[in-house]
Formats: structure tokens, sequence, C-alpha cells
């Protein structure tokens, strides 16, 4: 699969590997453009993670969160955050209380999608077709942009590969 038919992370610059299902930076510049135009402390965040500067991203994160203590987008980098340092229960409990909130809206599949992730990282393969099968069904179902529904479909093939390949 070439880096063309990589799914968007949904911040310029920015794509999911389908292989390992990270985030990465693929266009340095547009991505420090899009950064350099931003306000918003969450974009930050989001491109230290796809650096893997994670360290980077926690405390930004902290930092934002003083000013903005309710935003969505900052829970879910938290849960992200939680799950690139190895976190996985914590991370999937921030994601189940986030989902309580959202239920049947738009964002639930978005937090379905962000916990198949953080299964998929943790090796936890089957765990991460249930959320990512979900947040496909949902995206689907509320009729979410083609660029997501790839994302979900993208990730639950790779997911359900891994799965098949280590079940006994």
């Amino acid at each position: 699969m070439g880096l063309k038919d990589w799914p968007a992370a949904g911040f310029p610059g920015t794509a999911v590997n389908p292989r390992t299902l990270q985030v990465e930076v693929v266009d340095q510049e547009a991505c420090a453009a899009a950064l350099s135009c931003s306000t918003d402390p969450a974009d930050a965040v989001f491109v230290l993670l796809a650096e893997g500067r994670t360290a980077e991203a926690a405390e930004l994160a902290a930092q934002a969160r003083i000013a903005d203590p309710g935003s969505f987008r900052l829970q879910v980098l938290d849960a992200d955050i939680l799950g690139a340092t190895r976190r996985t229960d914590r991370a999937v409990e921030l994601l189940r209380r986030l989902t309580a909130d959202v239920a049947g809206t738009p964002r639930e599949a978005v937090l379905h999608q962000v916990q198949g992730h953080v299964h998929f990282g943790a090796g936890q393969y089957a765990a991460a077709v249930q959320s990512f099968t979900r947040a496909l069904n949902q995206r689907v179902a509320n009729g979410s942009d083609a660029g997501s529904i790839y994302s979900s479909t993208v990730a639950l093939q790779r997911a359900s590969d891994c799965a098949e390949t280590a079940a006994p």
C-alpha cells in the first residue's frame, strides 16, 4: 500500500500507517504550515504524538486542559497518550466514560476508533476488531465522510488480519 493510500489522520501532513495503525507525519512542510496557523493546542498535541514525542505531548495536553478542562478533543488525546505509554486499561476506561457522555452521536464512532487503536497497540487484536467494527458501523450509519469510513475499514482489516494470525 503506497503512501497515497494511507488513511488521512485528520490534520494536514499526517496519515495513518496501515501496517502499524499509528499516526505519522508524512509531509513535514504541510504539517508545519498548518500547525503555524493553528491556535488550538490540541493540534500541537496531536502532531507531537504523530512524531512519537509522547512525553512532550502529555505535558502540553496537561497544560491545555487547565485552560479548557472540558475539551472533548483533549480528553480523546489523553486516551491516545495513555495508550502510547502502555496504560491500556486506563485509556480504555477513559474512553468508556467519554462514550457514555456522547452515546448516539457521531463522536461515539470516534471513541470506538480510538479504542480500537489503543487495543491494537497493546496487541489485543480481537478487542481492536470489535472496536473498529463498532466505529465502522456507526460511521456508515451516520453518513460520515468517506475518509473516516476508509480509515475504519483499513484499521478493521489490519486488526482482523492480526487477530487471525495470532489465533491458535
